[in-house]
């Protein structure tokens, strides 16, 4: 009788998983559950670190960074003391043979999928960094726990590639949506961030799971984030302008904070004798900026918000703007772990506000509104760093609830998106996975191009030769018609070229001639992981038609051909096609 009520409920089980690959409905009420899951563990998340900052610096109501000063120096000591916890955590995980998936990789390159130990070792680290003062964010926490979450319940389904990966994207939105509490955020952020496009079957369940998440956020209590701004004003062709150079100066900036990050980065993995030690060096680096200025702490939240009200100069905010981006560098670049979403925001706005003051102080009869510059330049900052020009122009909207002013935020990150693009070509994120050697610009799936390798593609029935042989052995082996090439080895089966059969039955040619000098191609071949890129390239280089596919030790163990492998990469061209439109 057990086993009677098991197979019913496992036959039960495979048929709701049915469903919901071929239900829309059903994919909807998903991707619901998901962002209500991405909501609770969002707010879950953000209480859980400001629980640290408390617990570290006593801040009870106001945001960390929004502190005129620290009263106890001692309190400091958190970021040293959250650099030790990091070292920790590291040396637990030194046995991994490879870095956490976050979710813009998961959707790019693994079809969606997420180790949920992965998610955890993010989401802790980047608590921890947070708490402890860190200048990072926790919105790339958010974005990976809500993403992971949707990727179990999608992979426990069994959810087509192309669901899963909208599944994950609509979990990552829905969790930053309720970070700001701005579906519609949420929903361009999953699209342009996660996904990488805007698919028609996808609409439905990724805006489900962002109007979930930002629900229960608003059933917890939490406050949404807005800001407010100027209630009349005309802006005119003058001001688009500004607001267009403003763009471009945003971009060079978030252009120069990735490079210095990596550049820092970089220097500092070479100082071996503090290595297993870089985030308690970078919590003492962090000690005297964050001493001089608590708006160096954390994210920005509270400094956004207290230099939007009290308008200091200039001198203050480049003060403020180089200290920021020190200490977001020495952050990243010693190992904590964070995102530059909120952070980039906050820099956008003080350069906003640099700008603006900068006309101000020149004689044209020209002004830009201070917090109109801020705002423009929070997104303008924000695109360069992250992506998403409609994803920033959005979040101001729901932030200010100012349409008057989107025209000239959708001027400032339309320019610096496309600048960035023409002249760096990453977002942060996909930056530092093109650093650890993934090609990829963008979160657009190419995970299939993986699997076209040589090694599953070749055909492992060729004509074997050896290289001892004369043209009339090669004619008695291989007769006319039968086959167009042959695989030369040597005795012990390495390669040693390829052999044309017409080339063997020219009538010039005397059958007592040695075969080797026929073979070509002997310095080309492909490997079992050879891509299937790589190939092409390598079909295309050396005019060949068939390739041999070699192991380490240089044995033949297949063969591939150019038509073969073009075949099959414009049948996933095409699978890809239809899944971006929504067909089976």
């Amino acid at each position: 009788m057990n086993y009677r009520w098991k197979s019913a409920l496992l036959t039960l089980i495979v048929r709701q998983r049915r469903s919901l690959r071929e239900s829309e409905a059903a994919f909807i009420v998903l991707a619901t559950i998901a962002g209500l899951a991405a909501g609770f563990l969002t707010n879950l998340q953000q209480f859980i670190a400001h629980s640290l900052q408390h617990l570290f610096y006593g801040v009870t109501i106001n945001r960390l960074s929004a502190l005129a000063s620290i009263h106890h120096p001692w309190r400091l000591l958190a970021l040293p003391t959250g650099g030790i916890v990091m070292v920790m955590i590291a040396r637990l995980l030194r046995g991994r043979k490879r870095p956490p998936i976050d979710v813009v990789e998961a959707n790019a390159l693994h079809g969606g999928r997420i180790p949920f130990v992965d998610n955890l070792v993010i989401c802790v680290q980047t608590i921890i960094s947070n708490g402890a003062g860190a200048s990072v964010g926790l919105e790339a926490a958010y974005a990976q726990m809500g993403g992971g979450i949707a990727s179990v319940l999608g992979q426990w389904m069994k959810l087509r590639r192309n669901d899963l990966r909208t599944l994950v994207g609509a979990g990552a939105g829905a969790a930053v949506g309720a970070a700001f509490g701005a579906p519609l955020t949420g929903a361009f952020y999953a699209f342009e961030i996660v996904i990488g496009n805007y698919t028609p079957a996808a609409i439905a369940p990724v805006v489900a799971a962002a109007l979930s998440a930002a629900f229960v956020t608003r059933e917890l209590g939490v406050e949404p984030y807005l800001i407010a701004t100027t209630a009349n004003r005309e802006l005119a062709l003058p001001d688009y302008l500004a607001y267009a150079g403003l763009g471009i100066v945003c971009a060079l900036i978030g252009v120069a904070i990735m490079r210095l990050v990596t550049a820092a980065e970089q220097h500092v993995q070479s100082w071996r004798r503090i290595t297993g030690w870089r985030p308690l060096v970078g919590g003492l680096l962090l000690m005297p900026i964050a001493w001089f200025s608590p708006q160096s702490l954390s994210a920005g939240h509270g400094a956004l918000h207290l230099d939007l009200l009290l308008r200091p100069p200039v001198a203050f905010l480049t003060a403020i703007l180089l200290l920021k981006i020190a200490a977001s560098v020495i952050s990243l670049s010693f190992g904590f772990r964070g995102g530059l979403f909120f952070a980039s925001l906050f820099l956008g706005s003080i350069v906003g506000q640099i700008f603006a003051g900068l006309i101000h102080a020149t004689p044209l009869a020209f002004t830009l509104d201070t917090g109109d510059a801020a705002l423009v330049g929070m997104a303008a900052l924000s695109v360069s760093i992250v992506g998403g020009p409609m994803t920033l122009a959005i979040l101001m909207l729901e932030t200010t609830h100012d349409f008057a002013l989107m025209g000239v935020v959708l001027t400032a990150a339309l320019i610096s998106s496309a600048f960035t693009r023409e002249t760096f070509g990453y977002s942060f994120s996909t930056w530092r996975m093109h650093l650890r050697g993934a090609s990829i610009r963008s979160p657009r799936d190419i995970g299939w191009t993986t699997s076209l390798t040589a090694g599953r593609m070749m055909r492992r029935d060729w004509v074997a030769v050896t290289e001892d042989m004369t043209v009339a052995d090669f004619r008695a082996r291989v007769p006319l018609g039968s086959a167009s090439k042959a695989i030369m080895t040597d005795a012990n089966g390495h390669y040693r070229g390829v052999v044309v059969t017409a080339s063997a039955y020219r009538p010039d040619l005397e059958g007592g001639a040695p075969l080797e000098d026929l073979a070509t191609l002997a310095d080309v071949a492909l490997n079992p992981a050879t891509g299937i890129n790589v190939m092409l390239q390598m079909f295309d280089t050396h005019a060949a038609d068939e390739l041999a596919v070699i192991d380490a030790e240089g044995k033949v163990v297949g063969v591939l051909t150019e038509k073969h492998a073009r075949r099959r990469y414009f049948e996933e061209i095409e699978a890809s096609q239809r899944a971006l439109f929504g067909e089976t």
